[in-house]
């Protein structure tokens, strides 16, 4: 996953927000454990604080006097953590205090047992319960049962150890199932990058299936752009196509105009025009090209084209030409071979190369063709001057003219080029075994 990413950001989200969400759960379970066992700790307190009010008397001077022992034998022990204690006219206190004595708090109530933590006796914290109670018309008594914290809080701290492994395991558990609710809620966009993709293989292509209502809404808006983006292309295309067939026109006009001019004998003025209506012409038809190969990655490349088929026809028309009468064209491109390529696109590309190749050749023209490597591949060669290796790249630069190139390659080349492009192909020049140019196309 990438930093950026959504699926990234959301399991990160998630990650926290459950850590978070554990880390509060956890503090709060420690405090409802610990007054758990303080609740535990109270009850045990009362039952020995019912047993010494049981066996308290008072002596006629209001001096409190036990006469039965609670029967934990912890309160006979010095240290043992369980302690208690009676405040009145004397204090008695349990054997386990010792020497020491639980600080007492006259505001203790009376209807009720009253439960505080306290610094208690050799400087440890204790539980102390407490209450007063009045035994007959004697002055109220403090009874005070303590119990040591240390346990509690050894108590609390081995839960805190124990609870912070599952919380650990349970947040691997529930990160795991964020991995897996993101999974599933981002599918539909995997769907939708696939279908990106063969929108920018077929422009033509929308974006279908059923789709959740969020997802359906950027469907929906990707349907309209693209919509709106082949109307525009369309129209764009159709404009330049109506501008190079309008040109076609006055640059007939200026060639009859340039054949007067000729035959009346100025033979400068109509060379000079004669170049002008070329490189107009020219780039009338590198438009209508463009347009073409434009509209080639608009349409879906569902077609299948027989280069040998194509080839051949293009090889009839260029027989009848006055170089093609003179240049030995050689097709031997196999039979069955089959490019997925419409056939019109194919016969313009192979139409070019072949046009150049019999302009340029001396007296050979060789088209090939196969498979290699799981694509297809046909090659156009000749035996004429070519074009330098230093400027084969120069060749095929958008826009350029015979006279950028030195052997007149260029601007067909060029065009040829994109063609290929638009249809998913690729071309590459080099110099050819018999001499001249070798053009290389590979789908």
């Amino acid at each position: 996953m990438t930093p950026g990413s959504l699926r990234l950001r959301l399991l990160l989200g998630a990650g926290l927000a459950v850590f978070t969400a554990l880390a509060v759960a956890s503090v709060v379970m420690i405090l409802l454990f610990q007054r758990h066992v303080e609740r535990g700790i109270a009850e045990e307190l009362k039952r020995d604080g019912v047993q010494l009010i049981a066996g308290l008397q008072v002596g006629p001077d209001g001096s409190p006097r036990l006469q039965r022992q609670p029967t934990d034998p912890r309160f006979s022990k010095p240290l043992s953590g369980l302690y208690w204690q009676v405040t009145g006219a004397r204090t008695l206190r349990s054997r386990s205090l010792w020497d020491q004595l639980l600080p007492t708090a006259h505001e203790a109530p009376a209807a009720e047992w009253r439960l505080r933590k306290i610094e208690g006796p050799f400087e440890r914290p204790v539980l102390v319960l407490e209450r007063r109670v009045q035994i007959g018309k004697s002055v109220p008594l403090l009874v005070q049962l303590a119990h040591d914290d240390t346990a509690v809080r050894h108590a609390r701290a081995e839960f805190a150890r124990e609870l912070a492994v599952f919380m650990a395991l349970l947040w691997t558990v529930l990160l795991a199932a964020a991995w897996l609710q993101v999974r599933l809620g981002l599918r539909p966009f995997r769907r939708v990058r696939e279908e990106l993709a063969a929108l920018r293989r077929h422009p033509s292509a929308r974006m279908g299936g059923q789709y959740p209502s969020e997802v359906r809404q950027l469907t929906d808006a990707i349907n309209d752009l693209a919509s709106a983006r082949e109307s525009d292309l369309k129209r764009a295309r159709q404009r330049a196509a109506d501008l190079a067939h309008a040109l076609k026109t006055p640059l007939a006009a200026l060639a009859a105009q340039s054949r007067r001019i000729r035959g009346a004998g100025n033979t400068e003025a109509a060379d000079g025009l004669d170049r002008v209506i070329g490189a107009a012409g020219a780039a009338v038809e590198a438009e209508l090209a463009r347009a073409r190969a434009a509209a080639s990655r608009l349409a879906p490349q569902a077609a299948d084209a027989f280069p040998l088929a194509v080839a051949e026809r293009i090889a009839a028309v260029l027989e009848r030409t006055e170089k093609g009468m003179r240049t030995d064209c050689e097709l031997d491109i196999p039979e069955g071979l089959r490019i997925s390529v419409p056939a019109e696109d194919l016969s313009e590309i192979l139409g070019t190369l072949l046009e150049n190749a019999v302009k340029f050749a001396r007296r050979r023209v060789l088209a090939t063709g196969g498979t290699a490597d799981g694509k297809t591949w046909l090659c156009i060669e000749d035996d004429g001057p070519g074009i330098a290796e230093t400027r084969q790249a120069e060749a095929l630069t958008r826009g350029g003219r015979l006279d950028e190139v030195g052997g007149g390659h260029g601007l067909g080349l060029a065009i040829a080029r994109e063609l290929t492009e638009a249809t998913g192909g690729s071309l590459a020049l080099d110099i050819s075994p018999l001499g001249g140019l070798r053009v290389t196309l590979r789908w």
